[in-house]
């Protein structure tokens, strides 16, 4: 059945009429609709016009209902009944769905992963389901309930806030390094390195401070967890995000000699405009407590 869209009365109007048909009460379906006992009439009245014919019959206090008033009430009932079952259909969908969150892999290995046992016994109700991924994903089109990524915090079409700096440092296990905390550009030209070949914001930072990346005894992955992995083991200092080796700097496993001071990129929390479901309200404000 196609609908006449604009034969249709207005919602506000139905809503009125429904409610005092059902509670034989302007009053009380304007208590139940949260406005005024005379917007509940002026309602009905105005569907009354519209169709043409009366819909109830004042008596004292309350109303009863005409015969086209008592079909037309069982119509909206009906169909009241049937978008209430939908949408309540449609919200215990959503509150059983995990949160679904778009990050990279490195990010989710070595920053989310070792805090995430807090959240559980916080929200051990809410379920989580994590999307490693490379790509800057379209949010609304995979389903997608926020994103971390790295980058300036300016994403068409998003809102961002930041979470943790991604300011570029070199580390070196303990094993490689010895017990110095820092090292000079010379001290580093004559360490073994792991580093990368497709990552632009490493070299720049290298450059910057004086070393050429192309000329440094190198071991080459594009896997930042196997980077790490391998600092740890002593076999090269690596760049990194200080984020990803918080807690191996926390730990020992590995020490920082060399920091970049820029404030940006940046990880942030990406998130679509509108309404955000309650679990995904729980996750992201555990998120920014994180920060």
């Amino acid at each position: 059945m196609n609908i006449d869209w604009r034969s249709l009365p207005s919602l506000t109007a139905l809503r009125a009429f429904a409610a005092t048909a059902e509670l034989r009460s302007f009053s009380q379906a304007a208590r139940a609709l949260n406005v005024t006992h005379a917007a509940v009439a002026q309602q009905v009245r105005a569907l009354e016009d519209q169709l043409g014919r009366p819909l109830v019959q004042r008596e004292g206090r309350g109303v009863s209902l005409t015969t086209d008033g008592e079909h037309l009430a069982d119509a909206l009932n009906e169909g009241f009944s049937a978008m209430q079952r939908g949408l309540e259909a449609l919200k215990a969908g959503e509150a059983d769905r995990p949160v679904r969150v778009t990050l990279t892999a490195s990010f989710a290995a070595q920053w989310l992963m070792p805090r995430l046992k807090d959240f559980w016994e916080k929200f051990p109700d809410i379920g989580l389901s994590l999307h490693p991924d490379s790509r800057v994903v379209d949010l609304h089109r995979e389903r997608m309930d926020l994103g971390i990524r790295y980058g300036n915090g300016d994403w068409p079409g998003t809102e961002s806030s930041y979470l943790a700096s991604a300011r570029l440092v070199i580390a070196g296990a303990p094993s490689l390094i010895g017990k110095r905390d820092a090292l000079t550009i010379e001290d580093m030209r004559d360490f073994d390195w792991i580093l990368s070949r497709s990552w632009p914001e490493q070299d720049t930072y290298l450059r910057r401070i004086g070393l050429d990346p192309d000329t440094l005894s190198r071991t080459d992955t594009n896997n930042e967890e196997l980077a790490i992995a391998a600092a740890r083991q002593g076999l090269g200092l690596v760049v990194e995000s200080a984020a990803l080796i918080d807690s191996d700097v926390a730990d020992g496993r590995l020490r920082i000699v060399h920091e970049s001071r820029e404030k940006l990129p940046a990880y942030f929390i990406v998130t679509l405009a509108g309404p955000k479901r309650a679990a995904a309200r729980a996750f992201l404000k555990w998120l920014k407590s994180q920060s």
